[in-house]
């Protein structure tokens, strides 16, 4: 267990004890450095300090990252599959503990902490699965005449060490796809923390030692940008994995070098109302999942694009689903949007949706800000040269957007630099695979909204959102090597 003074009866009680938050290297946790504490974006308060890693804690780390990686491929997959099961159990007991941390440290509301807990059991439990099935093919040499008398296996071979570096909207879920995709696939990990979320990092580390990871499978380093390029940088590290804003993913690509990346980076998700949609079930799925998590979320509902037939239908539908958002304390299960991750953020909401009312946009629902919340704000039909049209928000803001024809829509939402996934209402199957086909995104959701994700299924995005995808099975193909062996002389074919 992390030794954090008493962190875990404070997350189980209640409390707001300050949460102390070691670092974790070759097997050992250290409660050294300068430590930097995190103030809760809704209470106010300190509620966690993180103790820094610096240029030295950094080269011990990598060097133990690398015979802990020869241990863990020496592992037999049954044997990584039973541990990520237990991590799957003991995430599930601490639901509430992790939940209580994500509410403290970012503002997210409880009820949704406690999905994200779910899901890091869900995807601990998935990666199990992918553990079992690692195998390899026997390819067809003999299938072309200069193969004659030659069989050729393959096996998949893990790359060694897995860089995760995890943001601060989901770090507990991200960091388990990470995690737990590096591990299935036979590396050790080295995990750097965002550093808004610390504590919720921590707690995934500890469960996964807890399950039975080997000491040394797993180092946890706290620090800032120049701790994350270090690792990037670090010549014992072989792949990376990163999750977060599109510029801070071209500096890890660009410090990383040639090495596998799996880059999950931004978006300004559209969802897309038909002329034939089920409205007010368009309108009540927009509004429920536009505000989650006050809209920090790479697919959360940015830009509505309804067909003009319909907006009379969907906006007061959707603006009344809006309003009856509850916003308050994180920490009260009956709360829908809590606080944003910080001040700064909370201002640039304001700031973008002032600027899409001097240029002549309507604000059915305005956003009104305390500190670093802001409750849900509507506008509608900016003009398409708007910050709130043409960036990530990252927000409580959705845009509505009215259009008459399908080619104008897709062109509108192809205009963007991000291509992460869209949502789409409509009952027409032509319409269904002809967006499919034709918008720029990582992926579709028909008849719901853009934030939409499945653990075990694909997730990812083109342009500037990113490269690769995630989910255990796909992660665990970055995560290896195809390692082909040549047996001359021997025919299956006789």
């Amino acid at each position: 267990m992390t030794p954090t003074s008493g962190s875990t009866d404070a997350a189980r009680t209640g409390t707001t004890d300050v949460l102390d938050v070691p670092a974790y290297v070759d097997g050992a946790w250290l409660a050294t450095g300068t430590q930097v504490v995190r103030t809760g974006p809704y209470t106010r308060t300190a509620v966690s300090r993180a103790h820094q890693a610096d240029d030295e804690l950094v080269r011990r780390a990598t060097a133990a990252a690398v015979p802990a990686a020869a241990t863990v491929a020496a592992q037999t997959p049954a044997d990584r599959a039973a541990a990520l099961e237990r991590a799957a159990v003991l995430s599930a007991q601490r639901r509430d503990e992790i939940a209580h941390r994500l509410a403290l440290e970012l503002g997210k509301p409880v009820r949704d902490g406690r999905n994200e807990a779910d899901r890091v059991a869900a995807t601990f439990r998935i990666a199990a699965a992918e553990a079992r099935r690692l195998g390899g093919e026997i390819l067809p040499a003999e299938g072309w005449e200069h193969g004659r008398g030659t069989t050729v296996l393959t096996r998949r071979s893990p790359v060694g060490v897995v860089l995760a570096i995890t943001p601060f909207n989901a770090p507990a879920n991200l960091l388990a796809h990470k995690l737990a995709a590096a591990y299935a696939a036979g590396n050790a990990t080295i995990v750097k923390a965002p550093p808004q979320a610390p504590a919720a990092t921590a707690v995934v580390v500890e469960i996964a030692l807890d399950a039975g990871l080997p000491p040394t499978a797993v180092q946890l380093l706290h620090g800032g940008p120049e701790i994350g390029a270090a690792l990037c940088a670090a010549p014992q590290v072989n792949a990376v994995a990163f999750t977060g804003s599109a510029a801070a993913g071209a500096a890890v690509a660009r410090a990383a070098g040639p090495k596998r990346t799996v880059l999950e980076l931004g978006g300004n998700a559209a969802t897309i109302v038909a002329h034939d949609a089920d409205v007010a079930a368009a309108a009540a799925a927009c509004a429920r999942t536009g505000y989650s998590n006050s809209g920090q979320s790479c697919v959360s509902v940015q830009r509505v694009y309804v067909h003009r037939s319909r907006m009379a239908e969907f906006l007061p539908a959707f603006t009344e689903q809006v309003r009856a958002l509850r916003v308050g304390d994180p920490l009260d299960p009956a709360t829908d949007v809590g606080s944003m991750v910080d001040d700064d953020a909370a201002r640039r909401v304001v700031d973008w949706t002032e600027e899409a009312a001097r240029d002549g946009a309507g604000i059915p629902v305005a956003g009104v800000r305390t500190h670093a919340t802001v409750t849900p704000t509507v506008i509608v039909d900016p003009p398409t040269s708007a910050r709130v049209v043409r960036e990530e928000i990252f927000g409580p803001v959705v845009v509505v957007l009215g259009y008459d024809d399908l080619d104008d829509v897709v062109a509108a939402c192809n205009a963007s630099r991000y291509g992460l996934q869209a949502g789409l209402f409509t009952e027409d199957v032509r319409t269904i695979f002809r967006l499919w086909r034709d918008l720029e995104v990582g992926g579709l959701v028909v008849n719901g909204p853009s934030n939409h994700r499945l653990d075990h299924i694909p997730f990812g995005g083109v342009k500037d959102s990113g490269i690769g995808r995630e989910s255990p099975a796909h992660m665990i193909d970055d995560f290896t090597i195809t390692k082909t062996m040549h047996l001359r002389g021997v025919s299956l074919w006789g």
